[in-house]
């Protein structure tokens, strides 16, 4: 059995901690940030936050072209700071928020899984993560 590679992508949110947090958890927040490109969405997202709860965002082409749903269960939560989780697939992902000066560091690495190029993955998860620092900075710049 070969040991998973892990990725590692980050950014640096201009929003307080607790509303950089809501953001990342909370379902209402997720659909509109969960995409890599503008020609997907995430029209739907659960999320039982707690240690054991589940998860589950449906991602779709915009276009209607394919759609996939990415869940799995929440492991750890230490409110404000940490959340790790195994996705449906038995990858590990884990999410560190710490802060940085009046702003909020995300670090997420996850275990790259076998289908797709690395470079590809992370490019995704990344661009995923800049579409969370972009909405999160216009939320907490709205109020």
């Amino acid at each position: 059995m070969s040991e998973k590679k892990e990725i590692t992508v980050e950014a640096d949110v201009n929003a307080p901690i607790a509303k950089a947090w809501e953001h990342w958890t909370k379902p209402e927040h997720i659909v509109h940030w969960n995409n890599a490109s503008d020609e997907w969405h995430t029209p739907k997202a659960e999320n039982d936050f707690r240690p054991g709860g589940r998860f589950v965002c449906r991602m779709e082409a915009k276009d209607g072209s394919m759609g996939f749903d990415f869940g799995g269960t929440n492991n750890i939560i230490d409110e404000h700071k940490y959340i790790e989780y195994t996705l449906d697939d038995d990858r590990k992902v884990k999410i560190s928020f710490s802060e940085s000066g009046e702003g909020t560091h995300i670090s997420e690495t996850f275990e790259a899984e076998d289908d797709n190029p690395l470079e590809m993955q992370q490019s995704g998860w990344q661009a995923i993560l800049y579409n969370f620092k972009k909405y999160s900075e216009a939320q907490t710049q709205e109020g």
